[in-house]
């Protein structure tokens, strides 16, 4: 039977410490080599509406699965189907709106752990939707923070979001008036954006800032600008073969440099202790997130466990034989 588990089923079983300790064990799976990952293809018909599709699969749980989601007149309709490796059992169909916030914000609040510094304590965060709440949820989670400055474009958006992190989390969160006073001295900095052009520029960046920079995952767009980038010591992503198709922060500065790709690692080589995330305290580190399907199977995963065992969602017969 396979389990049908609908967003508020999802929002019932799935905590940002469960969503960190998943992606943090994907990461390591795919430093090991044991998981195997496809990129993000997308279908474009006309009228502007998009196909986009990725997956994965984790030799060691024995799960595979897909993300599939639409995006058609600013709608977006997400869905992982999960599978079972070693029947090809379908075992869940889970509605992934939820859980792509939280794992997009996991695979930060992974990066954070790993590439700012141990002392850092303050967050300057452009951006005020869905995707900024779940990053500075994570980030919370893996540093002991002391304030955070938010800015977005919609002033009245912008203090609900103050207001609601400031409750969620028991830290000050407070708006700021430019992108540029948020990021200003701040230790940690997040761009969370659907911009087309930089919102973050490099010459607001303190000495050993971490930046995570996860908006922009189409090649013509992009968060940070030039400055930005030549100022990382670090770069990290989460798949090189994924930022080379889509991630515009690296592709427009780079553009045909080899030498300059190959000097980005992946953020999974870092989690295994394989590369550093850092070389200095001074130096600014960069986790350009693009989003990949080994981080949708692995929370998808804990979150069919946990149903299974809560009795959680509803059971669907799908390819029944006819006796």
């Amino acid at each position: 039977m396979t389990l049908l588990l609908h967003e508020a089923d999802v929002r019932a079983l799935l905590t940002m410490p469960l969503a960190l300790e998943a992606i943090e064990e994907a990461f390591r799976r795919q430093a090991a080599s044991e998981a195997i990952l496809h990129p993000r293809q997308r279908l474009e018909l006309p009228e502007k509406a998009f196909l986009h599709y990725m997956a994965a699969g984790d030799r060691v749980s024995g799960y595979m699965g897909m993300k599939v989601y639409t995006s058609v007149r600013g709608a977006l309709r997400f869905l992982v189907p999960l599978y079972h490796a070693a029947t090809g059992e379908l075992l869940a169909l889970i509605e992934a709106d939820y859980l792509g916030q939280m794992r997009t914000g996991a695979a930060s609040g992974i990066a954070t752990k790993y590439m700012a510094r141990a002392d850092a304590r303050t967050v300057g965060i452009v951006g005020s939707g869905l995707q900024a709440r779940t990053q500075l949820e994570a980030i919370a989670v893996v540093r002991k923070l002391e304030r955070v400055r938010a800015f977005g474009r919609d002033p009245e958006r912008r203090t609900q979001f103050c207001k609601e992190m400031s409750e969620r989390l028991g830290v000050s969160v407070t708006p700021a008036g430019s992108a540029e006073e948020a990021v200003h001295g701040a230790d940690i900095v997040v761009a969370a954006t659907t911009a087309s052009k930089p919102v973050v520029k490099g010459e607001w960046l303190a000495a050993g800032t971490h930046v995570n920079a996860i908006g922009a995952n189409f090649p013509q767009k992009r968060e940070l600008d030039d400055e930005a980038i030549r100022r990382a010591a670090v770069i990290a992503v989460d798949s090189v073969e994924q930022s080379k198709l889509e991630a515009g922060d690296l592709i427009q500065p780079f553009g045909g440099d080899a030498a300059r790709w190959a000097s980005v690692r992946e953020l999974a080589q870092v989690v295994a202790g394989k590369a550093a995330g850092r070389n200095s305290a001074s130096d600014i580190t960069l986790f350009k997130s693009n989003g990949i399907a080994t981080w949708d199977v692995a929370v998808a995963a804990r979150i069919y466990e946990r149903a299974r065992h809560q009795r959680i969602g509803q059971e669907i017969s799908m390819w029944e034989r006819e006796g």
